[in-house]
Parts: C-alpha cells; sequence; structure tokens
C-alpha cells in the first residue's frame, strides 16, 4: 500500500546550510570558485530561504562568496517559494528565493508590494520517472493534463508497462508545483485520490522518485543533471522537445521560468553585496552554466 511507505527525507536540502568558507554536499559542486567579487565585499550574516529549484545555484554562489570574503556569512534554506516569499515579508530573513512572482503567490497584495524583485537566472523543470517505466520518453502536455488529472492511471495508457502510476506531488506552497501546473497542466484540477505521494522539496521528490515503482514527478533543472541522480531516472521529453538548457534558453523548451530573489524594500549591506554577485560575472558566466540554468538575458 502507497498510504504506508514511509515518507522520504532530504536532510540535505530542508536543513539549514551555513554556508561562508566551507561547501555543501547536498548539491552539485560548482565549476569554479571565484577568484574575487570584484572587490565587493561586505563582512556580516543573512539568510536565503524559500525556493529548492533556486536553492543549488543559490547554495554554490553563497559557498562562493564566503571562500572570497571570510568575513561574509551567507545561510540558504529551503522550505519552498511561498515559505521564502512568507518570511522576507515578514523580515525574518533578508531574501526569498522563488521560483514564480510575489503577486502570484502571496494572498494579499500589500506584502507583495513591499517587495523588490531581483531576477538572477532563467530556470528549467524535467518531468521525470522512475527507471521501471520502460518505453516512454516523451509526454505531450495533453498527456501530462491526463496523468497529472488522474485520467490515466496506468503507464500502458501513454505506451508504457502494465503498472500504476504513482504521482509525486510538491505541497501548495511550492513554486515548483505552480509553474508546472500552469505551463504545462493549464491550470487543470490536479488528482487528489488514487495513488499519490506529496514530498517537500526537489531533494526529497528525486529521493521518491527513485525508490518508487511507477513514480513521476517534476524538478529542476540541477537535481535532474546532478551524477547521482541522473543515472537513476528517466527525463522525458516535452511535446517531443528535450528538456536542455539551449532549448531553455531559446524558449523552444516551455517548462521554464525566471528564478528571482525577493528583497523587503531596497537591499543594503551584504545583501546588496551578495545580490549583485548573484549578477556578476563569475556566477552569471561560469556557476549558472555549470549547475544548468541559463543567464539572466536583459
Amino acid at each position: 500500500m502507497l498510504y504506508g511507505m514511509r515518507r522520504f527525507s532530504a536532510l540535505a536540502i530542508a536543513a539549514t546550510v551555513v554556508l561562508s568558507a566551507c561547501s555543501s554536499s547536498a548539491t552539485p559542486s560548482p565549476a569554479a570558485t571565484p577568484a574575487s567579487t570584484t572587490g565587493n565585499c561586505v563582512t556580516g550574516s543573512i539568510t536565503a530561504a524559500g525556493s529548492t529549484a533556486l536553492q543549488p545555484l543559490v547554495q554554490a554562489a553563497a559557498t562562493n562568496y564566503g571562500k572570497a570574503c571570510p568575513g561574509a556569512t551567507v545561510t540558504v534554506n529551503g522550505g519552498g517559494s511561498g515559505t521564502g516569499l512568507s518570511q522576507v515579508a515578514q523580515g525574518a530573513i533578508q531574501i526569498g528565493d522563488s521560483d514564480v512572482t510575489a503577486q502570484s503567490k502571496l494572498a494579499t497584495p500589500l506584502p507583495a508590494d513591499s517587495l523588490v524583485d531581483h531576477i538572477v537566472a532563467r530556470q528549467g523543470w524535467i518531468v521525470v520517472t522512475n527507471k521501471d517505466v520502460t518505453g516512454v520518453t516523451n509526454l505531450t502536455t495533453q498527456q501530462n493534463v491526463d496523468i497529472w488529472t488522474g485520467k490515466d492511471t496506468n503507464w500502458n495508457q501513454v505506451g508504457g508497462p502494465d503498472l500504476p502510476i504513482v504521482l509525486i506531488f510538491r505541497p501548495a506552497s511550492s513554486g515548483t508545483r505552480s509553474t508546472f501546473k500552469k505551463l504545462v497542466l493549464n491550470n487543470a484540477v490536479e488528482a487528489t485520490g488514487g495513488q499519490t505521494l506529496t514530498e517537500d522539496s526537489n531533494g526529497a521528490v528525486t529521493t521518491a522518485v527513485t525508490t518508487t515503482d511507477g513514480a513521476v514527478s517534476v524538478i529542476g533543472f540541477a537535481y535532474y543533471n546532478d551524477p547521482a541522480n541522473k543515472p537513476l531516472l528517466n527525463g522525458l521529453q516535452l511535446d517531443g522537445v528535450d528538456a536542455t538548457v539551449a532549448n531553455m534558453a531559446s524558449s523552444t523548451y516551455k517548462l521554464a521560468a525566471d528564478g528571482h530573489m525577493y528583497t523587503n524594500g531596497q537591499p543594503s549591506g551584504l545583501t546588496a553585496a551578495f545580490l549583485a554577485y548573484m549578477l556578476g560575472p563569475d556566477v552569471q558566466g561560469t556557476l549558472i552554466p555549470s549547475l544548468f540554468y541559463a543567464p539572466v538575458v536583459h
């Protein structure tokens, strides 16, 4: 019984990671450590939290910034886009990481209106299945709608094996879920019964898919392309288009969105310096492509 299955944890993603002079093993290692922050070192401590799809990039950038600026500590937490936006609006953290705009996620306009949006990357997601789902390499938009609304419940309905489909959802606060629902499901009402699970981060979803027969879900490019994960997953095309950074950057691949880092008002001090670093050449030119994001297009 699926309801008796244990929940999978992703402690490396969900736990607080303090990033200054050391790096985390929870995400792919950055391709290179920057030689400098172009002289923009500011001491102090700040916290960024929210999107787990954006977290590998923010964690790696925080690690590199801490190495170049030993007096700076950037703590990076997950929790989902909704959590990050709520916490930064309340003043509990300095940066709220999000896959979606504050106006589309927060319940009332007032907190959203006080937030300043800093777009730092373009990010993509991919539909993935457990390796036992053989014979399925592509799902159309309509097939995804039929699967995620519960119309199709067996993989043999889309050319796969005679195996029940297990949907691995993210919580309602998740920006990944909101983005997939908007861009692929056309805001259709998702299945609420049948064989479903809910996991609270991209990392936990990845673990659940790799260990659950017939599972399908959606994860960020950085998680799918992690050498520890990719051999354990089937990554699917969407409408016959490969889930690649090049296709995302050209808008050929539609399951993509901006990565936002929100502040409550205009940033200052270490917050401003770190955001400037996120938009500088070390992150945009080196770190972002190494982790399978695309740079900001102005």
